[in-house]
């Protein structure tokens, strides 16, 4: 029987009178009030966000959606293991998966897109990788909370099995995959498995990935760096962070994937794990693991968006085929590089 469809919560009528409520409750607890309105500033097939104003200054209301309610308790843990860079959090409501933090900062985004962004980026990356490094031992726990288990061991599995979830690939339809690529990627599933057996033999422990660590989720306030939407997360290798964080700040400071500065970001992030590899070895290892964050990337949106209503899921339905897309041109560019060499 195929799984039904998973209703967003917002959706319901009564929905933002049942979390203004516990909002509200929430607040008093802290010995605050609610100075005005609850504002919903989005509400989006991954989660729902509003902003609330207290006596005491803003606060945030995040409401994940169902398949990534792990979120509130990841974020409350890291709450606790790391508080140095996460938000302050006034409460959790791990059943629901909502959370109430206090505002923290400002986004990179809102600092400023300019080349002048490098300058954070090479004092945020350090950062993240020693909270990557410290959460190694914490991997049992963090699958214990609902991360996603995308470790290498069990990556080939998976990408088999995104391979049989046709109508995500959308195989011979618009804004899919062609019947080509779609042959392509099935053709390849040995060459996937042994890359990801090539990436472990690194020596690079498996830990937290928060897969979307961008400009829009960097906060900057009192002197620290907080990382913020832990909804595209997962337990894998460390490496694949930097997929989106490197075409991110490509994207919107305007820079050529190759250019001095995306080095100098690339270069940031790597320099805490040379106390495992040497520099030569972790660039093979983030060359190869940029590759495979493709389908881990697809793996979140499939995993996100493939239960939800057609209305829900039709405008982003082609983030699944796109990253499959990515990662098959480039396997044939890094083909071609070996040929041409």
């Amino acid at each position: 029987m195929p799984n039904q469809p998973i209703a967003l919560p917002w959706g319901q009528a009564d929905w933002l009178d049942q979390a203004t409520a516990w909002i509200q409750a929430q607040v008093a607890r802290q010995g605050l009030h609610i100075t005005g309105p609850v504002e919903l500033v989005h509400q989006r097939p991954w989660s729902a966000f509003a902003r609330v104003m207290t006596n005491k200054g803003v606060a945030y209301f995040k409401a994940p959606a169902p398949m990534f309610r792990y979120e509130a308790a990841l974020t409350q843990a890291l709450a606790e293991w790391r508080p140095d860079c996460t938000a302050p959090l006034l409460a959790v409501d791990p059943d629901n998966g909502w959370m109430l933090s206090v505002d923290a900062g400002t986004t990179l985004r809102q600092l400023g897109q300019s080349v002048a962004q490098i300058a954070h980026w090479l004092k945020v990356l350090p950062v993240y990788s020693e909270l990557q490094i410290r959460l190694v031992d914490r991997v049992p726990d963090l699958l214990a909370l609902g991360v996603p288990d995308r470790r290498l061991a069990h990556l080939p599995q998976l990408y088999t099995q995104l391979l049989e979830a046709t109508e995500s690939l959308r195989v011979g339809l618009d804004r899919g995959l062609t019947p080509a690529e779609y042959r392509r990627l099935r053709d390849g599933q040995a060459q996937f498995m042994a890359q990801c057996e090539e990436l472990a033999a690194y020596n690079l422990p498996e830990t937290i990935t928060h897969e979307e660590v961008h400009e829009n989720n960097v906060l900057f306030g009192n002197g620290r760096y907080i990382f913020t939407d832990w909804s595209d997360s997962s337990v894998s290798h460390p490496f694949f962070t930097m997929l989106v964080t490197l075409r991110g700040a490509a994207h919107w400071l305007k820079l050529d994937e190759a250019s001095p500065e995306l080095r100098q970001i690339r270069d940031a992030y790597l320099e805490p794990w040379t106390r495992f590899e040497t520099r030569d070895k972790l660039l093979n290892a983030l060359a190869l693991a940029y590759r495979l964050a493709m389908v881990n990337r697809a793996l979140s949106w499939h995993d996100g968006m493939s239960r939800l209503p057609e209305k829900d899921k039709e405008p982003y339905d082609d983030n699944v085929p796109g990253w499959l897309q990515d990662f098959l041109q480039a396997e044939a560019a890094r083909t071609q590089g070996h040929h041409s060499s």
